[in-house]
């Protein structure tokens, strides 16, 4: 969870700096270079990429059976990835938007910002995708009688 709220700080101190006026934004601002261009694809591709592997990773079978062995560990692990790659991909889009002043970079960056909640490390989240909730049944819900 500090990972979480590091990176969402870090990144609200950024915008912060920048909307207003300590840092100049648009350093690199004005007709597109091909440095930018290439720049922006990769970065575009990266994000388009990124986004649905980190939403979808601990559905993947080699990660759901690493959960279900090694819980917290695996748990640990596999959660630090998913926020490192999408905390990752935000910067990645932040940055270049401040320098280049170019609005796809702001937009992959709202994308992602708004990614981030579903993959919150909250302790009943993380309890339930490590297999430790003991109530839940085999397709995640709760076991009790039939309604």
């Amino acid at each position: 969870m500090t990972l979480f709220w590091t990176t969402v700080s870090m990144a609200l101190l950024i915008v912060a700096l920048f909307e207003t006026g300590l840092l100049e934004p648009g350093i690199a601002a004005g007709e597109p270079t091909q440095a930018e261009i290439i720049i922006t694809y990769i970065i575009e591709l990266a994000t388009i990429a990124v986004i649905p592997t980190a939403l979808r990773l601990f559905k993947f079978k080699k990660v759901e059976a690493d959960l279900q062995q090694r819980h917290e560990v695996a748990l640990q692990k596999w959660g630090v990835l998913r926020l490192s790659m999408l905390e990752a991909v935000l910067f990645a889009n932040l940055l270049p938007y401040y320098v280049f002043m170019n609005t796809s970079f702001g937009y992959l960056a709202i994308m992602t910002a708004l990614c981030l909640p579903f993959v919150y490390p909250s302790l009943d989240k993380c309890r339930y995708e490590a297999f430790l909730d003991e109530e839940a049944g085999e397709d995640g819900r709760e076991e009790g009688p039939a309604q």
